[in-house]
């Protein structure tokens, strides 16, 4: 059985259904429907006939009291349920039914037995307790199984849609959040690219060129890539590389930058942009105010499925030397960290050192993760 039992049982524009759609739903439905009351009929006129020894007159009892279920279990599927029971108007709600059910049953007992039943399709079973208050109350009883049944059909399905719906509502908000957290990301470094790419074509510079192929990599990255749920680990690498080059062009000499990646990517798959927070850190916080003996070291290792990145930078300078790191500027440490655990949530292991000159962050990734990989 299946009914909607939202008291707004409607749908948004946004959801709006094609015909074939809405023709396939209710064929469905009338399929599903049409295989419970077979099933009932099936059921209880083998249980009735059994125990009055007559499967004939059994089946046909309940073919002719058929409709009269029917029409009640569908008045309280579809009328009080959604407006009195799922409203929490408990009393109402079993006042109305109790009625009905009287009602219904008053109307089996003293006109469609004596008058119907037992004349036209079922002579042999007259019996004169069938107009008695027992036979009466049996009949409510017999009346109360379908509805029953019935009932809690449409309350499961009820929760079930309602559970699917808050489960669907949960997942949207992440999705914006995840959304909204990615929109942050700001590349803060590409207005300083641009502006080295300004001076060394103002310079006419033969690196010119490098940087303006390095750039259009890494927005293309950003603006295609990126926004998938999970990209290759490799892409990943490859990204920060890039990165890694034009900050190198940027800075010259005077930063001394290491990176290592070691173990096999092939095959792996990571949530973009989640790693280059760390490494353009590095170069925001750590370096982008030193003159001189400035370092940077990015070791990546991948094992099994499991990665592992480690990156340090110096903090040799006056700024760095006056405050601590700051990464709740730019992207921001809360952001990251938000977005591990919307992401990577009992996959991830983060640790951080904040030493006297220098800065280390060290970040554990199961990319086995099932959460992820559902997106």
């Amino acid at each position: 059985m299946e009914a909607n039992l939202s008291p707004a049982g409607t749908l948004g524009a946004g959801n709006a259904l094609s015909l074939p759609e809405v023709r396939n739903i209710t064929q469905n439905r009338l399929l599903l429907h049409l295989v419970f009351w077979t099933v009932y009929v099936v059921f209880f006129g083998l249980l009735y006939g059994s125990y009055i020894d007559d499967y004939y007159n059994a089946f046909m009892v309940e073919l002719v009291e058929l409709p009269f279920k029917m029409g009640l279990v569908y008045f309280n599927m579809y009328y009080l349920m959604p407006r009195y029971l799922l409203q929490k108007r408990y009393l109402e709600f079993f006042v109305y039914l109790l009625l009905l059910m009287g009602l219904i049953g008053a109307l089996m007992q003293f006109v469609l037995i004596p008058f119907l039943i037992h004349p036209l399709f079922c002579p042999t079973t007259y019996a004169e307790d069938n107009l008695t208050f027992y036979r009466f109350t049996r009949n409510i009883v017999n009346i109360n199984y379908v509805v029953a049944i019935t009932a809690v059909i449409a309350l499961l399905k009820n929760w079930y849609s309602h559970q699917q719906a808050a489960q669907n509502l949960a997942q949207d908000k992440l999705e914006a959040e995840l959304k909204f957290l990615k929109v942050q990301i700001h590349p803060h470094f590409l207005f300083n690219t641009l502006n080295s790419l300004y001076s060394l074509t103002l310079k006419k510079s033969d690196n010119a060129p490098e940087v303006v192929l390095k750039l259009s990599s890494l927005m293309d990255y950003m603006l295609y890539d990126a926004n998938a749920a999970t990209v290759p680990l490799q892409k990943e690498l490859d990204y920060i590389q890039n990165y890694i080059s034009l900050e190198r062009i940027r800075y010259g000499e005077r930063v001394d930058v290491s990176f290592i990646q070691s173990g096999s990517v092939a095959g792996k798959q990571i949530a973009p942009m989640i790693l280059l927070p760390f490494v353009e850190n590095a170069f925001k916080h750590g370096v982008s105010t030193e003159t001189k003996n400035a370092w940077v070291r990015i070791d990546v290792k991948v094992t099994d499925e499991k990665l592992v990145l480690l990156v340090e930078n110096c903090k040799c300078g006056d700024r760095a030397s006056k405050s601590p790191r700051d990464m709740a500027s730019g992207i921001g440490l809360k952001n990251l960290q938000r977005r591990l655990e919307l992401l990577y949530e009992g996959y991830y292991k983060l640790e951080i050192e904040n030493e006297a000159d220098s800065y280390a962050a060290r970040l554990e990734l199961d990319l086995a993760n099932d959460k992820i990989n559902a997106r």
